[in-house]
């Protein structure tokens, strides 16, 4: 392990070329659909006129469950209600960024360079970094001093961070650790069986459970694992899903362990009593899109508690907690984005939402209700926006917010982000039950409000997505 002091940074600010980027025409409003390459490069083409749009939009949508709002929000258009700017814009040179972490006062990133940077909060002034090495870092988890990383070589490291004039820390262990013959000093498994705690691909996602101290490690092996911290021992492993495993969220209230994969589902696990053993408890699956990213939500009082997910096909699915049986019933969809969302945060009621489409979008729940509302659409990015952070700051008027994003552009911004008390507002909802053919087929809803859409994206970015070659995770 290697610790670095603070350094310049000038050489990150992003100074963007934006006149030698020709932006890109209006987009049909159909986020979910699946463009061949033709198609898609006749939607970027510049011969093709911005104004080409059709006088009436449509857009296709999964089939809603019974009693399941729609929530339309503009665009482009800033709600009075919310006001934001970006007060800090990286490059970064080291590769992308694959993962954030908000403590104590700093910011820290992992990215494919396989280091773990501490930036300052707000003004994101490098305050030193670690180096392990063992490749990408592709998830970061804090808890109070534990820094949980995970790596390129399919395992977990676990630091002791310290916040002063700089950030230091020292590695305490890996998970798992190898054990060796003392005589031999040989691993004391099979290298064709290969250590059965150890996850057999890419670490993707982790949740910590601060009750029990658990640590919930989900792969691309499909597979989910628990880790009690105090012996740093694995407790549990299972088959969680049938693909890729996104996204894992713990309710500290309960226990429960929520998952998310590229088959489409989410999954709610529970801790049997007095064993270390899991259950499945539910599944969630409204649509056959990839599951990408998900966010809990609940309040204080613990008179609500909302699940979102995030799915390839562009929409952001909710689901409400029934106060008397526990279950997560679907409340409706937050539709907006033209692309796959890849990450979400619930802070508060507001929810953030990154996409492929290269924006963040700021949805606000109605109190006492499932209504959303689409307050700010940030769109200074020019690839999709990978991965999400937001801490909350305290105003004596208004209620702050500090918003860090990354995208696969290489760039990472930090937005302050201020909301206005809520008002009462008429929200325009389409009813569940209109247009829902039987046999749960995708249907069109014809949209009453016309949408203007832009997206910059960057030419390197266009070429890879027309030739299919990139990757999101």
């Amino acid at each position: 392990m290697e610790y670095y002091g603070k350094r310049s940074l000038h050489s990150y600010f992003d100074k963007e070329k934006r006149s030698s980027i020709q932006s890109p025409p209006r987009l049909s409003f159909n986020s979910h659909l699946k463009l061949s390459e033709h198609e898609f490069d006749h939607l970027y083409s510049p011969s093709r006129s911005s104004n080409a749009s059709a006088a009436t939009m449509y857009s296709l949508v999964p089939p809603p469950s019974p009693d399941s709002p729609w929530t339309l929000s503009p665009l482009q258009t800033p709600s009075p209600s919310l006001l934001y700017h970006c007060i800090a814009s990286l490059h970064r040179h080291d590769g992308t960024i694959y993962s954030i972490a908000v403590a104590k006062g700093i910011v820290l990133t992992g990215s494919e360079s396989s280091r773990i940077r501490a930036w300052r909060q707000p003004d994101c002034v490098e305050r030193g970094y670690l180096k392990a090495s063992c490749g990408d870092v592709r998830a970061i988890l804090v808890y109070g001093n534990m820094l949980f990383t995970s790596h390129k070589d399919h395992k977990v490291r676990i630091w002791n961070v310290t916040v002063s004039d700089n950030f230091r820390g020292k590695k305490i262990t890996t998970l798992p650790k190898s054990t060796y013959y003392s005589f031999l000093k040989l691993p004391s498994w099979s290298s064709s069986t290969g250590n059965s705690n150890q996850h057999k691909d890419c670490i993707s996602c982790m949740a910590y459970y601060h009750a029990e101290g658990l640590l919930y490690t989900g792969s691309w092996d499909k597979t989910m694992k628990a880790w009690r911290i105090s012996d740093n021992r694995c407790v549990d492993s299972f088959l969680a899903h049938e693909d890729n495993v996104n996204s894992i969220v713990v309710n500290q209230e309960d226990g429960c362990v929520f998952t998310c994969s590229s088959d489409g589902s989410i999954k709610i696990w529970r801790r049997v009593y007095g064993q270390n053993s899991h259950t499945l408890t539910m599944t969630l699956k409204f649509q056959p899109s990839p599951v990408n990213a998900l966010a809990l939500s609940s309040n204080t009082s613990l008179t609500s508690c909302f699940l979102y997910s995030g799915s390839s096909d562009g929409f952001i699915n909710f689901w409400e907690k029934e106060k008397s049986s526990g279950r997560f019933n679907h409340g409706g969809f937050l539709q907006g984005h033209r692309f796959s969302v890849l990450c979400l945060v619930a802070i508060e009621k507001l929810i953030f939402s990154g996409s492929e489409d290269t924006t963040i979008r700021v949805w606000r729940r109605e109190e006492g209700s499932c209504f959303h509302e689409c307050l700010a659409v940030l769109d200074a990015h020019r690839g999709p926006v990978k991965c999400l952070a937001a801490t909350l700051e305290i105003d004596k008027v208004v209620m702050g917010f500090l918003v860090y994003s990354s995208s696969l552009d290489q760039t990472f911004k930090v937005w302050r982000i201020k909301v206005l008390p809520e008002e009462k507002k008429t929200v325009n909802i389409i009813s569940s039950e209109e247009n829902v053919e039987e046999h749960g087929e995708i249907n069109k809803m014809k949209m009453s409000t016309e949408y203007e859409l832009n997206p910059v994206l960057s030419p390197s970015w266009v070429e890879k997505k027309l030739q299919g070659s990139h990757h999101f995770h």
